[in-house]
């Protein structure tokens, strides 16, 4: 997987490599698809939501660009496993979930197999974790309509906000915080299941 998939897509961070071969992605998907667990595709987890492609969440964790200790907030656990890969490079791991039911799921996984510094909260991400924050990286797995600003104001100065934007035409974008505001860069165009709650409540009504 790591080969064909991911470093053959010019992933390049060692760390990343390392903590995507360690980590065991069958661990993370239901028991009637372990069989595809390894392929790069998104898989259905229930509750119409998805665990990433693998290729995804190593380009998503090589955007982060961690250092060792850094402390990462993750909106979307989902099944977990990008929570597990962000601990294997060494994050302290802030990590909420809406959806309850995957909430407890995933930190049964992840207290199973050992991921003793990710911290686990079941709610709607929106408004971020104000009283863990500032956070040296932010990932968000589930694509808002528009930039949630309060993440954004979570972010340490050169912290960076990795996220999927967007409803029917989404892309990936890493927002950096500076001393006077914010950059922001668009990497690849991507599909996310939607962000719920608050994030569909701001978006704006069509025409």
């Amino acid at each position: 997987m790591v080969e064909t998939q991911i470093a053959a897509r010019r992933v390049r961070n060692p760390a990343v490599l390392a903590a995507m071969r360690k980590v065991p992605r069958h661990a993370f998907v239901p028991s009637t698809l372990v069989d595809m667990a390894y392929e790069d595709r998104p898989l259905p987890i229930g509750w119409k939501q998805t665990i990433s492609q693998p290729f995804i969440v190593a380009l998503m964790s090589e955007l982060a660009a961690l250092a060792p200790g850094a402390r990462v907030l993750e909106i979307g656990t989902g099944s977990g496993y990008q929570t597990a890969i962000l601990s294997e490079l060494g994050a302290e791991v802030y990590t909420i979930e809406i959806v309850e039911p995957l909430a407890h799921r995933a930190a049964a996984t992840l207290a199973r197999l050992g991921y003793a510094s990710v911290h686990t909260r079941t709610g709607d991400g929106y408004q971020g974790w104000p009283d863990a924050a500032p956070f040296d990286a932010i990932i968000v797995t589930a694509a808002p309509p528009s930039v949630p600003a309060p993440l954004k104001r979570q972010l340490k100065i050169g912290g960076r906000l990795v996220l999927p934007v967007g409803t029917h035409d989404q892309k990936l974008k890493v927002i950096t915080r500076t001393a006077l505001g914010w950059e922001e860069r668009t990497v690849i165009p991507v599909v996310f299941v939607p962000m719920t709650g608050e994030a569909q409540r701001r978006m704006p009504p069509s025409n």
